[in-house]
């Protein structure tokens, strides 16, 4: 008989991405039957997948969405530019509680660092990682057997939010209020994020309780420059820019926020100092491999023509 697995944001990048690559996995699909979960089950997306719809501030609305899982990717949703909100934080507490209750047997959680107490309290505005970080500090708490996966910078944000612009005179421009010794952690969340969770689930025994470090490499902002030029044969360059014309490309109620998480890159660190390679290994021993930013930008020529 077939383990549930329930995934949270199905119809998501992070959640689309572990769906594909467990249906992808030959032994992970005989073993598992997914459940996927989205916010709004009547989207075309969830529709398509046959998620179900839960409302993560209610235990109530998560109990028939989590009973009989054996075991649960959360993913909890963001505030973006809302500050003093524990709301991403009451939705892992409740994910967890009735996980917990349930006694699903492995929880994995897409974590991050928390910046506050990772920059000595000199960075105080990136709820987004801390809250994550708060999820994953309750979560040992309770004992529930977990897995932390932690998410680099997205490559996609160079396409989807067009982060390298192309300028009046042809060449592309890549704006950070950080200097070429920041190293962004990347990675191809569309692809990959679940090629990590699929590691963690394949050797659960050796993953629980560990920081996943879900990158395939660090990058300095002049190397993401250079592949892209490499490969897409498009000229570009990297522009160190003060704070206030970074916090001027942004939407007012986020800018400080970005500004905050981009600095924290550069000072201590996205994960603050640490070597990819573990995670690479735990990633090499489920015969599993990340996509390199080349690869990316191979497969994404298009968004640059």
């Amino acid at each position: 008989m077939s383990k549930i697995i329930t995934v949270f944001g199905a119809t998501g990048k992070q959640g689309g991405s572990v769906i594909r690559a467990i249906l992808a996995d030959t032994s992970l699909s005989s073993q598992f039957k997914i459940r996927g979960v989205t916010r709004d089950s009547s989207t075309p997306a969830a529709q398509a997948l046959l998620n179900q719809g839960a409302d993560m501030s209610s235990k109530a609305s998560l109990i028939d969405v989590i009973r009989g899982s054996h075991s649960v990717f959360l993913l909890t949703t963001p505030m973006l530019g809302v500050t003093g909100s524990d709301a991403e934080l009451n939705q892992g507490k409740n994910v967890t509680d009735v996980a917990k209750e349930a006694g699903v047997q492995h929880l994995i959680f897409s974590s991050l660092l928390n910046v506050t107490e990772t920059s000595g309290g000199r960075l105080t505005n990136v709820p987004h990682f801390d809250q994550k970080a708060r999820v994953e500090q309750y979560i040992r708490s309770t004992g529930i057997p977990a897995t932390f996966v932690l998410p680099g910078s997205f490559m996609s944000n160079y396409t989807q939010f067009r982060q390298l612009r192309q300028g009046d005179d042809g060449v592309y421009t890549l704006c950070y209020p950080v200097s070429n010794e920041a190293k962004f952690p990347l990675i191809d969340i569309d692809n990959d994020m679940g090629k990590f969770v699929v590691a963690a689930l394949k050797h659960r025994s050796k993953t629980l309780g560990v920081q996943i470090l879900a990158a395939v490499d660090y990058y300095t902002p002049s190397r993401i420059v250079s592949e892209f030029e490499e490969v897409t044969g498009k000229k570009a360059r990297f522009v160190q820019v003060d704070a206030d014309v970074f916090k001027s490309f942004l939407p007012a109620h986020m800018a400080e926020e970005m500004l905050e998480n981009h600095l924290f890159i550069e000072d201590p660190g996205y994960y603050a100092g640490r070597s990819l390679k573990e995670s690479h290994d735990i990633l090499a021993n489920a015969g599993l491999k990340a996509t390199s930013w080349k690869e990316f930008l191979e497969k994404n020529r298009d968004a640059f023509d």
